[in-house]
């Protein structure tokens, strides 16, 4: 393995930026889901909230 990194030393970094990239889409949709999560929650509130009266 550090035989490859000798050979090709900016596959480490062509490597981080990958991660890097994964990460990032990874939290974007992680926040969205919770933010779907939470309007959901408050309009089913809210309608159940508009029913009784």
């Amino acid at each position: 393995m550090s035989d490859l990194f000798d050979e090709y030393p900016m596959l480490i970094f062509a490597l981080e930026s990958l991660l890097a990239l994964f990460l990032l889409v990874f939290i974007v949709v992680w926040t969205s889901s919770g933010k779907k999560k939470a309007t959901r929650a408050n309009t089913s509130e809210r309608s159940r909230q508009q029913k009784p009266q």
